[in-house]
């Protein structure tokens, strides 16, 4: 018996793909990585816009995990041997991050929401 190739999905709609675009931004706030990366594996095929914006996310996203682990060895390494006197100042670095993530996911979402695209300031550019 032969087996039927499964039918390629149908595009996104230009407002579904708007939509997608943008909540590959938002969706970073709450799932890191996890939302931009699941976002461009199934819908990159399907809508432009959707592959440009999640990629773009995603980077970001990847850039802003390297970055939160980086601070989390520096303070480790830091309290050790400033016997704990780096503690109070060292975890302010993490949280700001976490806010630049915030402000400039939000900045992504409302560029891609207005009908534009959005690429982030900094990001390691590690999905081509």
């Amino acid at each position: 018996m032969t087996e039927a190739t499964p039918a390629p999905a149908a595009p996104l709609s230009e407002a579904d793909d708007k939509l997608w675009a943008g909540l590959s931004h938002l969706g970073g706030i709450i799932l890191g990585f996890l939302a931009p990366l699941l976002i461009w594996i199934i819908l990159k095929d399907r809508g432009a816009r959707t592959a440009v914006e999640s990629k773009e996310a995603l980077n970001f996203q990847i850039t802003v995990v390297i970055g939160q682990i980086a601070l989390f060895i520096l303070n480790a390494i830091l309290t050790a041997v400033t016997l704990g006197l780096w503690t109070l100042i060292g975890w302010i670095f993490p949280v700001a991050l976490w806010v630049v993530a915030l402000i400039f996911s939000i900045i992504g979402f409302q560029k891609v929401n207005a009908g534009g695209s959005y690429r982030y300031p900094f990001a390691l550019r590690l999905i081509k």
